[in-house]
């Protein structure tokens, strides 16, 4: 094969695929270190394998959950501190997946960026197999694309997707009756829903994320990205107490849009604002944003991660496997006749 002179490479034209090659060497033990029953292969071929029958189902159905951190990111990216936005890219798809009754089995990632910094993608990807390990959750695969001319420089994007199984006849929500009891699961602050409206009030403040945080320690962007909470084994945990009907993964709608999704036709619920403590962030954001209590509860989770549905005579034994799992455990409503979210009390 004859040479040109002064050919173009691939390189020169923007991506590095020895880089490429060198991330997936880099994370290759930490995707190794979420190996659970079911994995039947390793990172490197052109899909994932998985074993249903291996993993312990024996008439399973598949659930599968794909989203992203929206931009949570943008945060992550300004202030260098990227090590916890992984968590949250499993965190927003397997806490959907535990809301069908669903066992959380593997996840993949979708990593894009217009230049491929190795130690920001191996950190970012470090932290997808933290979350993965910390739901049981095998990290099976994903995607690394290099684009130059997509993105500015230092800049990227995520997306996440999972796939869990449940067996047949187990599928959540079930059973919602009048008279359930709502369990609230305490957040770890604003999770992954919301940042347009939070960078707006940051920046109407005047504040920067290097400076001190008005309501804790640390600095105002480390405070911020606090990583979502995974609330996957606490779930499970208490599917397996018994008498759970329902959750509802508290995320963009807040309490008001997303406590409907699990209530059937004909039934409604009541939710005691002053039944959990608001959490600092939010009153900091609300005093900030002079925003209403209304666009609170329809915009962030306002303290509760995830809502459990619960049969009365089962809150005792729910909320000690709930507990048990390391969960704050609150109860703040009930399921009654009628339509929708009503609030009694004040959260601000």
């Amino acid at each position: 094969m004859s040479e040109r002179k002064n050919g173009l490479t691939y390189a020169q034209a923007g991506v590095d695929i020895d880089a490429g090659n060198a991330l997936v060497e880099r994370i290759k033990p930490a995707a190794a270190a979420t190996k659970r029953a079911g994995v039947a292969s390793g990172l490197g071929g052109f899909g994932g394998l998985f074993d249903l029958k291996a993993a312990g189902f024996v008439d399973p159905v598949l659930v599968a959950a794909t989203d992203g951190v929206g931009t949570k990111l943008r945060i992550a990216i300004d202030t260098g501190n990227v090590d916890g936005v992984g968590v949250d890219l499993v965190a927003m798809c397997v806490n959907d997946l535990v809301c069908q009754g669903a066992e959380p089995l593997f996840f993949l990632d979708y990593f894009a960026t217009g230049k491929l910094e190795l130690d920001q993608a191996a950190r970012i990807i470090e932290g997808i197999a933290r979350g993965c390990s910390a739901s049981g959750c095998a990290l099976i695969g994903g995607e690394t694309a290099e684009m130059p001319g997509m993105y500015p420089a230092g800049d990227f994007d995520l997306a996440g997707f999972s796939v869990g199984a449940m067996e047949r006849g187990t599928a959540l929500p079930a059973g919602v009756a009048e008279g359930d009891v709502l369990l609230g699961l305490a957040s770890d602050g604003v999770h992954s829903n919301g940042y347009s409206l939070v960078r707006k009030i940051v920046e109407t403040s005047g504040l920067s994320w290097d400076d001190d945080c008005p309501w804790g320690p640390g600095t105002l962007g480390a405070a911020l990205l606090t990583p979502t909470r995974l609330y996957v084994k606490a779930a499970l945990a208490a599917i397996a107490a018994g008498g759970v009907h329902g959750f509802a993964h508290i995320t963009g709608g807040g309490l008001t849009e997303n406590l409907p999704r699990v209530l059937p036709d004909g039934l409604g619920v009541t939710v005691d604002l002053s039944s959990w403590s608001l959490p600092p962030v939010f009153g900091w954001l609300a005093a900030q944003g002079g925003m209403a209590e209304a666009e609170m509860l329809k915009t962030f989770n306002a303290g509760i991660g995830m809502v459990v549905v619960v049969s009365e005579d089962a809150v005792a034994d729910v909320t000690a496997a709930l507990e048990q799992e390391g969960q704050h455990v609150s109860r703040i409503g009930q399921v009654l006749a009628g339509q929708g979210v009503s609030y009694q009390g004040q959260l601000l």
